[in-house]
């Protein structure tokens, strides 16, 4: 039988400063009992042992951290891919992007979500912008997740599972754990060095605190900076802090606190301009597109987390987790999205326009555009694990509730630069803004999110053999937003017009099924339904998408339809092999949108309704853990078949019919494998392929295939001192693993952004 402890969160700081009285009123009350009860016996001489903690490497997992999953992975009815620590750490993987890297059947996109707003991720085709956890706690702030400092491992959850992670989650989630107190006493200081001015300084200290029963302080450090191979201009600059504190480790009640504080200061990157799925001809990899003395993403990010544990005895568990969190963002962008057609040096007046000349470009996206916006969260988290039996069946019952809140607010600005009227040089861009300039408010925005959800979770041991996995949610779902213009008015400044305000309140039941039979203990085979569900307001705080006229945001033809229903089927195996060793899991899927918000009126383009259809379907294949004592292998293989089954009446909606999803590859793979030799020397390899996709959801245009393969050397020079050289991209591969999911015109180019080029870190890490 399971027993898992439990996680939740508050929303509001007044709700989170009560959290944390009621979590240390529950801790004092604990040790004033501990305490009456040591009066009572003789004490006996504290004894400190001390010393390096051992740990076995291994790439196999065998639970995910949620308590929401009831079960061992090799019993739970759902493809789940753990990227481990020893995995990042051997790759010396830095950002969020890097580490799923490793994860076949996801994808990411450039343009808004690469160039601005933060990461933009597809898991099996679907977005999964707004379906980032953070320990189990949803954290849809669009950011660029930039550094690994703090992180544990990274959880992908494929196929919907609102049931789990609440609305959206139609491809998947992604569920980020952090570094937390342990027992034992050790710190690690490292240092790297590299090409491509890359320096970075880390240190993870835990310290187990004496005279208190179960305490223990750690404290995660970073200062990092570097440029991109390959992309010479642009360069990365960012520093991390991350205290934690926890109390009665070791006993019923636990107490953790933590925060988080990271900032960055980035060149964004657009990438290079391009159509139909290639990049302009005579276009260098390193070219810069943007304005160096004007482009810039700022961002701030300050979390803070209290997570209450107590076991009220052998069978029955609580658990509150509560986060408060603030991000603040400044992106300038110069968007390679340019005009090699026809232009009006004279800005508007008649007969202005005239064509670019060859080899020469003015800009047909934003030039100088920026974004100030803030996002804050409140959210908490309540779970109650039950082990108990009724009759013959054995069951492992989670029941929970959740509420959060989500703010956002935007003003956008304009540095209104003449460039749509200047004509560059397209092989050789200056890369600097020399003409005049006027920066001015454009708009603005605040939008709002509150849910409320219970749900329940339950494993049921019919037998041996057989085991029943169920799940069930009911969420209230509310969003509400609003837009204005601005206008400056001599003697009183900007002024903002604001337009009506557009709401959204939706109720959802979602749920996931899954019927396991093990033939032997160390094996499981399964058939599991899920469904999720995508309403209008989902993405509203995210990236602020509301007003104008899309189908795809918040506006007043979209707030009173229904959420996007998805449900997906899946018939899967899980093996641990090998002695228990090696994890091998496999399964074929299908996964259907039956209601997509599409154009239904042929003519003015802005009437929607829930009348779209797109499926997803293929196999996945993947392995973790140890082939011989000394050889490990994280590997996992996707292939997928997409198809947009059904759209609107408008011609464009009708182009994409019958056609695959953008951005979804048919077959993706990723390897990574280490081997220890003697005398401390190890050695590893990596392998990344992603087959050609579509560029966007209409033409043939696509982006082309790529391998990518990597390398590791390390040495152990004594126990404290362990040196690391990783070589990336050894061949130098010129790919694109971000695209902006439109072919682009001459008059407005789409974009491409380069993966990194060839280069090589040289790292230290020193264990005390």
């Amino acid at each position: 039988m399971n027993k898992k402890a439990m996680s939740s969160n508050l929303p509001q700081p007044r709700l989170l400063a009560s959290a944390i009285g009621l979590a240390i009123a529950s801790f004092a009350c604990t040790g004033l009992a501990a305490e009456s009860s040591k009066s009572q016996v003789v004490e006996l001489g504290a004894v400190n042992v001390q010393g390096k903690q051992e740990k076995a490497k291994s790439y196999k997992v065998e639970q995910a951290s949620s308590p929401k999953y009831t079960a061992p992975l090799l019993d739970t009815p759902q493809t789940i891919t753990v990227v481990p620590q020893e995995v990042i750490q051997e790759q010396g993987a830095l950002s969020l992007r890097q580490v799923l890297s490793n994860v076949s059947g996801i994808t990411f996109a450039a343009g808004e979500g690469g160039g601005g707003l933060g990461d933009s991720i597809n898991i099996r085709g679907f977005s999964a912008n707004n379906n980032i956890m953070i320990d189990g706690l949803r954290d849809s702030a669009q950011t660029s997740r930039s550094d690994t400092f703090n992180l544990e491992s990274v959880e992908v959850v494929k196929g919907p599972s609102s049931v789990y992670s609440g609305a959206g989650t139609t491809g998947g989630s992604i569920n980020l754990v952090s570094k937390t107190p342990h027992f034992g006493t050790l710190t690690t200081l490292g240092a790297g060095l590299g090409t491509d001015d890359y320096k970075r300084l880390t240190a993870d200290t835990n310290q187990q605190l004496d005279g208190i029963e179960g305490a223990a302080f750690r404290l995660n450090l970073m200062a990092h900076q570097n440029d991109v191979a390959g992309r010479d201009q642009i360069d990365y600059d960012r520093w991390g802090i991350a205290p934690s504190l926890s109390f009665g480790l070791g006993t019923p009640t636990r107490l953790t606190l933590s925060y988080l504080h990271q900032s960055d200061d980035n060149l964004p990157d657009y990438g290079l301009p391009a159509l139909n799925g290639k990049v302009l001809a005579g276009v260098d990899r390193d070219n810069y597109y943007g304005f160096r003395n004007l482009d810039t993403e700022e961002t701030d990010i300050d979390s803070f987390t209290v997570k209450l544990e107590h076991d009220f005895n052998d069978l029955v568990s609580l658990s509150n987790s509560a986060r408060y969190s603030e991000t603040d963002r400044t992106t300038v962008v110069t968007a390679a999205q340019l005009n090699t057609g026809t232009y009006d040096s004279n800005g508007s007046l008649p007969g202005g326009v005239r064509p670019v000349p060859a080899g020469k470009y003015t800009y047909g996206g934003a030039a100088g555009f920026g974004r100030d916006y803030s996002t804050k969260l409140a959210i908490n988290q309540t779970n109650l694990t039950w082990n108990f039996n009724t009759g013959f069946i054995a069951h492992t019952l989670v029941t929970g509730a959740e509420i959060f809140q989500e703010k956002y607010e935007r003003t956008t600005f304009s540095y209104n630069t003449l460039a749509a009227n200047q004509l560059f040089d397209l092989h050789n861009p200056e890369g600097y803004y020399s003409g005049p300039t006027n920066k001015q408010d454009t708009g603005r925005a605040e939008s709002e999110l509150d849910s409320r959800a219970l749900y329940a979770f339950d494993t049921l041991e019919l037998s041996e053999q057989w085991e029943l996995n169920l799940g069930l949610r009911y969420e209230h779902y509310e969003g509400e937003g609003k837009t204005a213009t601005v206008a400056v008015v001599p003697g009183y400044g900007s002024q903002y017009a604001w337009s009506g305000k557009q709401d959204s309140s939706d109720d959802m039941f979602s749920g996931r099924a899954g019927l396991v039979f093990k033939p032997a203990t160390n094996g499981a085979i399964y058939v599991a339904w899920g469904n999720s569900y995508n309403p209008s307001a989902e993405s509203l705080t995210g990236s602020g998408n509301l007003g104008g006229t899309s189908g795809t945001g918040l506006n007043d033809k979209t707030q009173n339809l229904d959420p996007e229903k998805n449900e997906t089927w899946e018939l899967g195996t899980k093996w641990d092999l090998l002695d228990q060793r090696l994890a091998v899991n496999a399964a074929l899927f299908r996964v259907d949108k039956t209601n997509g918000r599409v154009d239904v009126d042929s003519g003015a383009g802005v009437s929607y309704q829930l009348d779209g259809e797109q499926r997803v379907e293929g196999f996945e294949l993947g392995l973790s853990g140890k082939l011989t004592d000394n050889w490990e292998a994280f590997a996992n293989y996707t292939q997928l078949r997409s198809e947009i089954r059904k759209t609107g009446a408008s011609a464009s909606d009708l182009a994409e019919e019958g056609q695959a999803l953008a951005n979804t590859p048919p077959r993706s793979f990723s390897l990574w494998t280490s081997y220890d030799l003697p005398q401390g020397w190890e050695v590893g390899y990596g392998a990344q392929f992603v087959d050609q996709r579509n560029v966007a959801n209409t033409g043939s245009a696509k982006v082309p295939a790529y391998w990518l393969h990597s390398a590791l050397v390390g040495y152990e020079v004594n126990n404290e001192l362990n040196l690391q050289l990783n070589l990336y991209n050894l061949f130098d591969k010129e790919y694109y693993d971000r695209i902006r999911t439109t072919a682009g015109t001459t008059g407005r180019s789409s974009s491409l952004v380069p993966g990194d080029g060839r280069s090589a870190v040289l790292s230290a890490s020193y264990e005390f």
